[in-house]
């Protein structure tokens, strides 16, 4: 009787892991061939507002807004707004230097995180819609208007773009992060053809001013606004040809740092946006947002307690000992290619299982912190 619930709970789980990985993918692939939207897309120049939040990006910063201004846009039609968030460097001082050029300087003190100077930014804009820029953040130079051609769909309300990493240079978390995205950015484009994508880039995002709403300073934007438009029953879609270029994490600890904070912040937007959970009201979105993001932020537990269980199983049969085999093969060539990160060259035998459990504890510690009460206003930028 023990033995049959330890399989059944085994069982259980490994189809669990097996369906947020490849399951869930598989299955809106199917339906967005069956159920497909359009998006009618079109020639679109509205006033546009792109909004920065920057905290001692003096390294950055300039070469940003040289980025921005240089788009193939109107130029009477991009409006720059860079909220200095308490920055102590030379930032403002750059920034400065670019005022004339249609680009306005904001200074938020004392320093309130990303979301309290997007706040900000976004009652001073003056554009119909409002793009969403890191203070490192270059775009392509159509980006911008791939971006806009969405909007002339009445339906569309919140457009993300492509973030594509800038340093594919060999080391474990450059080559983890550009599959990670690779993996992301394929469910992004079969989300669109159903309806909405789940999660978004807060680096190239863009929405119609009027559906942009306050947030509170510990409120992640780049998931409690797109949920918000949702519930107001416009689109979120996926433009993969507007591209932003950013260089990833090289080091494990910054890496496993913004990991945690950006599971902490989605599980506390997943709490406060409850009511998306629905399938009645909101159909297919809900088994989204539950596979996409609830259930890949808890993957974690299925892997503990797999592990566990197949401890108990050993005796029963050879099987159960090829799977114990083979998940401690998987955990040593996570070991190894922790040990090998920083190198270049390293075999993706190393380094995507490495990154894999890298971020997967790192929704557990999320998960850990979400449960204590912890809200994260701020951060430092790049170093997680």
């Amino acid at each position: 009787m023990v033995t049959s619930l330890l399989e059944y709970l085994f069982w259980a789980c490994l189809i669990g892991i097996f369906y947020i990985y490849f399951g869930y993918p598989m299955l809106i692939l199917a339906a967005s061939k069956l159920f497909s939207k359009t998006i009618q897309k079109g020639p679109c120049e509205p006033l546009v507002s792109i909004l920065i939040s920057a905290y001692n990006e003096e390294e950055s910063i300039g070469r940003t807004i040289e980025n921005k201004l240089s788009l193939d846009y109107p130029k009477e039609k991009i409006e720059i707004i860079v909220v200095s968030d308490g920055s102590t460097d030379a930032t403002e001082e750059i920034v400065a230097r670019y005022l004339k050029d249609s680009v306005k300087l904001l200074r938020q003190w004392p320093r309130n995180g990303k979301t309290s100077a997007l706040n900000m930014a976004a009652r001073e804009a003056k554009g119909e819609i409002l793009v969403f820029s890191d203070a490192n953040s270059l775009y392509e130079k159509e980006a911008l208007r791939h971006l806009m051609k969405n909007f002339s769909d009445p339906e569309v309300g919140y457009v993300t773009g492509k973030m594509v990493y800038t340093n594919p240079d060999g080391t474990t978390i450059g080559g983890g992060c550009s599959a990670y995205m690779k993996y992301e950015n394929f469910l992004r484009e079969i989300e669109t053809r159903l309806g909405s994508v789940v999660g978004v880039d807060g680096g190239i995002d863009a929405v119609r001013w009027s559906l942009y709403v306050t947030m509170n300073a510990d409120q992640l934007p780049d998931l409690i606004l797109p949920l918000k438009v949702i519930e107001r029953g416009f689109r979120v879609v996926y433009e993969p040809k507007a591209i932003l270029k950013e260089e990833a994490l090289k080091s494990s600890r910054d890496e496993y740092r913004m990991r945690v904070r950006v599971s902490l912040r989605s599980l506390w937007a997943l709490k406060e946006m409850k009511q998306l959970f629905n399938p009645f009201r909101y159909g297919i979105f809900s088994l989204q947002l539950v596979s996409h993001k609830l259930l890949r932020y808890l993957a974690f537990l299925f892997f503990v307690v797999i592990y566990g269980l197949n401890i108990g199983l050993l005796q029963e049969s050879h099987f159960y000992q090829a799977i114990f085999a083979l998940q401690n093969l998987f955990y040593l060539s996570c070991y190894l290619g922790y040990r090998l990160q920083g190198r270049e060259h390293v075999s993706p035998l190393l380094v995507l299982p490495y990154y894999f459990l890298l971020i997967n504890l790192a929704a557990g510690y999320g998960f850990i912190k979400f449960l204590r009460g912890t809200r994260l206003v701020i951060w430092s930028p790049r170093t997680g």
